[in-house]
């Protein structure tokens, strides 16, 4: 007798024992994501260019056990515009070095992942792999970088190396310049064996030369010798991730990261966003390997779902425009957002990368509210079970690809 079509469509959930860990992460941009955020009563305008803020909101992200933090980045003010800057003096302008922010912060966190956005267009990948590198030791592996592009022309004139071209080749070139960025970074953090410093005070030899490797990589965009001047970090390979939004962005993915944002609009474009990007890993030759995708939500919470729903209201009237953000917007409860997130969890999402429309009210929500209610459904940690952010995403420790090769002493000092 055929199984009635709800049996075969809908799979009956798994127990809580047998579902694949459920990560959560933040991504912190200034006040809030909401251009009004820092209008509201709670909000800190006059720190957001201290430490101590950044501090506290990390604490505050910390506190919910959350996976990791992204920290948001660019090479020019924000703008409402997407091509340059908008002039408006309404808004939050200014910003601090997301990878200076998350150094300092490293220290005073014990748990949490650190994600700092880096845009890979105008920099150079052998200053970057350093900087992700001394992230690490200084935080003992909790470091992760996010690479971002950009087609920004206001963004190149900073830098007055490169006119970037018209036409739809554009952005096929930046994404792969990132994938070949991405690749020079990570045989820079292997140009080091994990065992090359020696730190013998008794026959004076501190690092063995012959365990630091050339990287010789030469492509279209970068032609980089090596080795790094920083030893291989903590964690190998520091954790690499990237916000998708389309297919040349997937293959970005698919080729070169950890983990991928990505921003679908129900569980049935999360299953088709999922299938994309497995579709490129396999495409790379990456099937085999462990890559987590986090969908991405722009969240209003509030114990009311009417409350929050007024909150944007207010903040909307007062920026004088609804938000409009590239990731689903969601107004309502810590449990209804749950219920969401373990939805999207079912249709192949390791999980999600929350957008606080507002600091610290959003972000509360989130680590007070929200976090305990899925621990009441056993669906979320109850403590840190790692002190690496790789351990924590249950990704393993890479081998270093120039571990095997042997050189020379004299060569390798040449």
């Amino acid at each position: 007798m055929p199984l009635p079509r709800e049996s075969v469509l809908t799979p009956a959930p798994r127990p809580a024992s047998q579902r694949p860990p459920l990560h959560l992460a933040v991504a912190l941009d200034g006040a809030g994501w909401h251009p009004a955020a820092w209008r509201e009563p709670d909000a800190r305008p006059a720190d957001l260019l201290s430490a101590g803020y950044w501090a506290d909101v990390i604490a505050e992200a910390e506190r919910g056990l959350l996976d990791f933090v992204t920290i948001e980045d660019g090479l020019s003010l924000q703008s409402s515009e997407r091509r340059g800057p908008d002039q408006r003096t309404n808004q939050v302008r200014g910003r601090l070095d997301a990878t200076l922010i998350a150094a300092r912060v490293a220290p005073l966190t014990a748990g949490i992942g650190l994600i700092p956005t880096v845009t890979v267009t105008h920099t150079e990948p052998f200053h970057i792999s350093k900087a992700i590198a001394t992230l690490d030791w200084v935080s003992s592996g909790r470091a992760g970088v996010r690479v971002k592009v950009s087609a920004r022309r206001d963004e190149a004139a900073h830098f007055g190396r490169r006119a970037l071209p018209a036409g739809p080749e554009l952005m096929d070139d930046l994404f792969a310049e990132a994938a070949d960025y991405v690749e020079v970074i990570r045989r820079l953090w292997d140009s080091w064996e994990d065992d090359a410093e020696i730190r013998d005070v008794a026959t004076g030899r501190f690092v063995d030369t012959r365990k630091l490797h050339y990287i010789d990589f030469a492509g279209r965009w970068f032609s980089v010798k090596g080795p790094s001047i920083t030893p291989r970090p903590p964690q190998g390979q520091p954790v690499v991730a990237a916000l998708a939004h389309r297919d040349v962005a997937y293959q970005l993915a698919g080729r070169s990261a950890d983990v991928v944002f990505v921003t679908p609009r129900d569980s049935a474009s999360a299953r088709d966003i999922v299938g994309q990007v497995r579709a490129a890993q396999a495409s790379a030759g990456r099937a085999g390997q462990t890559v987590h995708l986090f969908g991405d939500l722009m969240v209003y919470l509030d114990l009311d779902a009417d409350r929050a729903a007024q909150r944007k209201a207010r903040l909307d009237d007062r920026a004088g425009q609804p938000y409009a953000s590239d990731a689903l917007t969601f107004t309502g409860t810590p449990a209804q957002l749950a219920d969401l997130i373990q939805d999207w969890q079912q249709a192949g999402l390791a999980g999600c990368r929350l957008r606080p429309a507002t600091i610290p009210h959003d972000l509360a929500q989130i680590s007070r509210a929200l976090v305990p209610d899925l621990q009441r459904r056993a669906a979320f940690r109850e403590k840190y079970r790692s002190h690496t952010l790789r351990g924590l995403l249950g990704l393993p420790r890479p081998a270093n690809r120039y571990a095997s090769i042997a050189v020379p002493e004299e060569a390798a000092r040449s």
